[in-house]
């Protein structure tokens, strides 16, 4: 399934909100319907099951949360990818929406760039046959199905491990993972490797895509780790 045939219902009562997802995606060659009313959107979801749903929390007749857990109980719906997009940004929220059964949690504002990421990062995990195989950020372009990363009109050779690292950084823009999280994510939890082995993958991936001066997008966040993330 390739992203022409992805369905992705949006439940989101902002009008331009809507319209601005709706554009990013279809831009994307997923197809998208919407709708600005919670009843009407679970209606929806049931009679015609979507890939995935864009569900904000906040909704006139039926909450974001409710509809939700509707959809899980649901045999129509059940297996549906929920992405909850909401101006909620505790870390309390943000358990709550993923305890009552959304895949992810994206706080507003957000970057077209960390949607379409978001977006692709589910699918692969639920429905790997309806992932987009491209990955982007910024000038930085990974093709999952051909293992080609360029940047601009450039070629970028990587190593398997360097690859890895970059594709779970782009699957996840702007999150900031610890060594152990990156060793357990690229490795593997049953592989022992001194974390400070990350480093030295980081400093080859950096030194790979940054040739020729280009702008770092691999931050190091002190005592913290690391993000593919503007500066």
């Amino acid at each position: 399934m390739n992203n022409l045939t992805t369905k992705v219902l949006i439940i989101e009562d902002d009008p331009d909100i809507s319209e601005l997802i709706s554009m990013l995606l279809r831009s994307k060659s997923f197809e998208v319907s919407s709708c600005a009313d919670g009843e009407a959107g679970l209606t929806m979801a049931r009679n015609t099951p979507p890939d995935i749903i864009i569900l904000d929390w906040m909704l006139p007749n039926l909450s974001g949360i409710e509809i939700c857990r509707r959809l899980r109980r649901f045999e129509e719906t059940k297996q549906t990818s929920i992405i909850m997009l909401t101006s909620r940004d505790t870390e309390e929220d943000m358990i709550r929406g993923l305890d009552t059964g959304a895949d992810d949690y994206i706080s507003k504002p957000f970057s077209p760039t960390e949607l379409i990421a978001r977006i692709n990062a589910v699918l692969r995990r639920t429905k790997p046959s309806s992932a987009g195989e491209v990955l982007t950020f910024e000038d930085i372009e990974l093709n999952s199905a051909s293992h080609r990363v360029s940047r601009g009109e450039n070629q970028i050779h990587l190593g398997p491990t360097e690859y890895k690292l970059l594709l779970h950084l782009m699957e996840h823009p702007k999150h900031v993972y610890s060594r152990d999280q990156l060793l357990d994510a690229v490795w593997g939890h049953d592989v022992y490797v001194e974390s400070r082995t990350v480093d030295v993958h980081i400093r080859r991936l950096r030194k790979a895509l940054n040739e020729g001066d280009k702008t770092n997008y691999i931050r190091t966040i002190r005592s913290a780790g690391y993000a593919i993330d503007y500066e």
